[in-house]
């Protein structure tokens, strides 16, 4: 006994591990090649999209780098999954640039902070396994809704716009890209088709090296060498090849107010994110992630992205992919691309100066729509009921024209809405039919015995369907059948007990048959099961009949 108990808290102790101290006790100079190998080519391909994404949210490109160095090396060490890749990603583009916007760089920060707390508390307290909870339609929404944002925000360099304000809005971002459209650059438009066409094409005649650099490189070389009128990255933005450097926000508490919606949103979409990356990584390998683990780790990323000048980080689904592709098994490839970043950072960062801005807005073009799953979307709308149609487009609409913030939370509550409705719809409170002799699928009702089968979840918004009981001068006995009843709340316990009491009064005895686990348990700690008398309480209806009939006699 004793050793099994012991080999049991050592399964328990190892599952509370990073995976990288578990990995490495079996590791080998061929797994670390191969780690090597997968890092290295992770970080080319992690190099022109933490630009893109730090430059959609409104950061420079540096700061990109910096969460992709950052908390890509700390959430490597710490996670909950071997191979998991994290930096920048889309689904934050969005949000952090209204922080920017409305909040400035400090603001950025304490948010980033505080969401890698919030983090932290959720694996903690382990929330990991209730992120499945949220339900498969808001996601796809909002993620859907995102992509349209990206996409209507890298509209403007696309084109080459020249706008006469600076919209922070998408619908907003969209009116003025229609009113200024007459300012269009051709030849800006001309480099983004370029770079569309070469990450539409090249992967079809070489899927090693990414599609973006190659975009990055030509369209760079075509503008330096044509002398084109383009914006580029340094046309626009001070390139910096600094090392980050930590630097704590002063948590103002006037501040931390204004942001903490925002430090929520981001800590609920980085537990997403990181934790549906890990989903298809464990199907990719046959390993199994944990996701506690793996949420504490994204919040003490976030936070050292954060003090060190990034923005929010979370587990890169594409990223994560192309390690596993190339070899990685370890959380020592995810540590290795951000080393690899750092000597990018130091040595070719200038380079990134060249990159025209049309290129980095066809990159947030094919980032958006691999993202948006709209096939999923499609698919959704034909086949789900119109409850889960509705909260599908409703997060994705609010999505565009509002925020994450209020799409989240207005998709949540509209789910949780009509969940409740479709669960008051198959809870049923029936009575069973009076028969004196045994026929077929029928049993025996002493006479002056009414029989209720209680079916579904007994909550409160089917709690009055419990007070439907209604007693002649004859009856004498009372039956609620609870067999179907899989769990109950403190609303429905209250009407039971005033059906109770209204035996009580007219002198009827109340039984209970096959009453559940977790209702027996509510009832037992209300008191109700003394109440009422444990001698009434039948394990099946059978018994329960049989002590009806005595009583009738």
């Amino acid at each position: 006994m004793e050793e099994k108990q012991r080999k049991r808290e050592e399964i328990m102790r190892e599952k509370s591990m990073p995976k990288l101290l578990t990995t490495l006790r079996h590791y080998s100079m061929q797994q670390f090649s191969k780690d090597v190998v997968a890092g290295v080519i992770v970080a080319i391909i992690a190099l022109p999209l933490s630009i893109a994404l730090a430059l959609a949210s409104g950061v420079g490109p540096e700061e990109g780098i910096y969460t992709a160095i950052v908390g890509g090396f700390v959430i490597a060490m710490l996670g909950g999954s071997p191979v998991q890749i994290s930096g920048p990603t889309a689904a934050f583009a969005t949000i952090v640039a209204g922080i920017v916007a409305t909040k400035g760089m400090e603001g950025l920060v304490v948010a980033t902070v505080l969401a890698g707390v919030i983090l932290i508390a959720m694996g903690l307290l382990k929330f990991g396994a209730l992120i499945r909870f949220i339900p498969h339609t808001i996601v796809t929404g909002f993620t859907a809704g995102i992509a349209v944002t990206i996409v209507i925000g890298q509209l403007k360099d696309f084109f080459g716009l020249t706008f006469q304000h600076s919209p922070i809005e998408t619908v907003e971002k969209l009116r003025e890209c229609i009113s200024t459209f007459g300012t269009l650059n051709v030849t800006a438009l001309l480099i983004g088709v370029l770079a569309l066409a070469i990450q539409i094409i090249w992967p079809k005649f070489n899927a090693k090296i990414p599609a973006s650099l190659i975009a990055v490189i030509v369209t760079a070389a075509v503008v330096k060498i044509a002398d084109l009128d383009v914006n580029t990255i340094g046309s626009l933005y001070d390139i910096s090849n600094k090392l980050p450097v930590p630097h704590m926000p002063a948590f103002d508490i006037g501040l931390v107010k204004n942001v903490l919606p925002d430090a929520f949103t981001i800590a609920i979409l980085a537990a997403i994110e990181s934790l549906l990356s890990c989903v298809v990584a464990d199907g990719m390998i046959g390993d199994k992630h944990n996701p506690n683990v793996e949420l504490v780790a994204q919040g003490a990323g976030n936070i050292a992205s954060g003090i060190f000048g990034g923005i929010p980080a979370t587990g890169a689904i594409a990223r994560t992919a192309a390690n596993i592709k190339n070899g990685g098994r370890s959380p020592i490839a995810g540590m290795v691309h951000a080393v690899v970043l750092v000597l990018i950072l130091v040595v070719l960062m200038p380079y990134a100066a060249l990159i025209p801005m049309p290129t980095i807005a066809a990159i947030l073009f094919i980032v958006a729509y691999n993202m948006c799953g709209w096939r999923e979307f499609v698919d959704l709308v034909k086949t789900s009921p119109k409850s889960d149609i509705a909260v599908l487009i409703i997060t994705f609409v609010l999505t565009v024209v509002f925020d994450l913030v209020v799409a989240i939370e207005f998709g949540l509550v509209l789910a949780a809405v009509l969940f409740l409705k479709r669960m008051a719809d198959v809870a049923e409170v029936r009575s069973w039919t009076y028969v004196e002799e045994e026929q077929e699928g029928l049993r025996v009702v002493p006479k002056g015995t009414l029989v209720y089968e209680i079916e579904g979840p007994m909550f409160f918004a089917v709690a009055d369907q419990f007070l439907n009981v209604s007693m002649d001068k004859d009856t004498k006995v009372v039956v609620m059948r609870m067999r179907s009843v899989p769990a109950m709340d403190v609303s429905a316990l209250r009407k039971l007990q005033e059906v109770y009491k209204m035996c009580e009064k007219h002198h009827v005895t109340l039984l209970f048959s096959h009453v559940t686990e977790q209702p027996w348990k509510m009832m037992e700690k209300a008191g109700f099961i003394k109440e009422v008398g444990e001698e009434n309480f039948c394990e099946n209806i059978d018994m329960a009949m049989k002590k009806a009939e005595k009583i009738c006699r």
